[in-house]
């Protein structure tokens, strides 16, 4: 359910963009393709260890490039450091070492691509300087964002009957999924929603109606077009449209680091606060409401015992939405850093389609509108539940703003 951040074709806009907005979003690239190859079989145990890998290369860069260029709160309380020192230098090292530690069997890549990146920098003082910066501020970054070890992690338990049969696969929500430290909330159930509405209401009913015309395989009230949108937002790649603004003029690099450490970590906690509110209610997919319809007690809706998804429905509870809390929290806060309609587009390119082109919406909110409707679209997900995922996201990301990486008052008039 992340949001994929990758390659992006050049284009004109980028020609004209500053050197060190290239090192921290290509290093940002490059992280995400870093930890692609050094990924397990799907067959192994899931396992803790780099689900935060992404956030903490973000955050040692935004640390490293704000302690020489001091614009924004430090997260990790690190010191302001040599002014004269090498931007690109500092984030690359910072990246570096993130990546080499959580991933030492991509160390010869990872040696390349940072020879490429440092041995560049001809002003030997400044470029030893920043990689000194980037050690200490990617050594800080490494030990933030763990699993909390006073959080009890409790097993999923299938819910059922004695002698019954149910799937025997465990959810992709582990039990670590929600004990890590938030890195914004102060506990995985800050924003847990209330419950999904009543079998036996007009909004259930409503809703079920929806998925089970919409959503299935088969259905003849989906247009070509909605089919297509609900394939290609299974795995949405937000790169095209972090890089553009990453590329926009007059931009520094601690304001592109600052940018994809926090959207990362709202990303992060926005995972664990969806993962937090499916375990608790383990509320029904559509697949299986709709072929036990006669279940729900509710006269207006009508069982269909063959009926499928367009999709696959994702390995755990339905209530809420995932891919919609992603959605709304990254354009909340990008609405705050970009504006809600920047003059290039919202540009979505997609890793569920092979060779996906960029589709270009014009608004932050339109992204959002068209995420939630795909979900509705593959049959996955009722209406109510993406409009409470909406909502969470939303909260997430503003408490990130108020909280977190704030402005500094001086960085107004500071130069460099």
């Amino acid at each position: 359910m992340r949001l994929v951040i990758a390659p992006l074709v050049a284009t004109a806009a980028l020609l004209s963009s500053p050197a060190f907005a290239d090192t921290v979003c290509e290093w940002m690239e490059f992280a995400q393709a870093v930890q692609t190859a050094a990924a397990p079989p799907p067959t192994a145990p899931r396992i803790p260890d780099h689900d935060r890998a992404q956030t903490q290369v973000a955050l040692a860069m935004f640390e490293a490039l704000n302690a020489i260029d001091r614009r924004y709160e430090s997260y990790l309380g690190f010191a302001e450091a040599d002014p004269a020192a090498s931007l690109d230098a500092a984030a690359a090292t910072a990246a570096y070492e993130v990546l080499l530690s959580h991933f030492p069997s991509q160390k010869a890549t990872l040696d390349d691509s940072y020879a490429l990146t440092v041995n560049e920098i001809a002003d030997k003082r400044a470029r030893d300087s920043g990689v000194a910066i980037g050690k200490a501020a990617a050594a800080l970054a490494l030990k933030a964002g763990g699993v909390d070890p006073a959080i009890v992690q409790t097993p999923y338990l299938p819910r059922t009957q004695a002698g019954v049969w149910v799937p025997t696969q465990l959810p992709v929500f582990t039990p670590f999924s929600t004990a890590f430290k938030p890195w914004i909330m102060e506990r995985a159930d800050s924003v847990r929603p209330g419950p999904p509405p009543a079998l036996g209401s007009d909004v259930w009913a409503r809703d079920y109606d929806e998925v089970k015309r919409l959503g299935g395989k088969s259905s003849k009230d989906r247009s070509p077009h909605e089919t297509l949108m609900a394939r290609f937002r299974i795995t949405p790649n937000m790169m095209p449209t972090y890089r553009m603004a990453a590329d926009a003029p007059g931009r520094r690099a601690v304001e592109n680091a600052r940018m994809f450490a926090m959207v990362n970590m709202i990303y992060d906690d926005s995972l664990m606060a969806v993962g937090d509110a499916k375990l608790h209610y383990n509320f029904w997919r559509p697949v299986t409401a709709i072929r036990n319809g006669e279940l729900d007690g509710n006269p207006a809706t009508e069982p269909d015992k063959s009926w499928e998804p367009l999709i696959n429905t994702p390995n755990h509870p339905e209530y809420p939405c995932g891919h919609c809390i992603l959605a709304a929290s990254g354009a909340e806060y990008m609405k705050a850093e970009v504006g809600p309609r920047p003059a290039w587009g919202i540009r979505v390119s997609s890793l569920s389609i092979p060779n996906a082109a960029v589709q270009v919406l014009p608004s932050w909110d339109e992204w959002v509108r068209q995420v939630s409707y795909s979900r509705t679209l593959g049959g996955v997900h009722y209406r109510f539940s993406n409009q409470v995922a909406e909502d969470m996201g939303r909260r997430i990301a503003q408490m990130a703003m108020a909280k977190v990486m704030r402005p500094l008052p001086k960085a107004a008039n500071k130069k460099r």
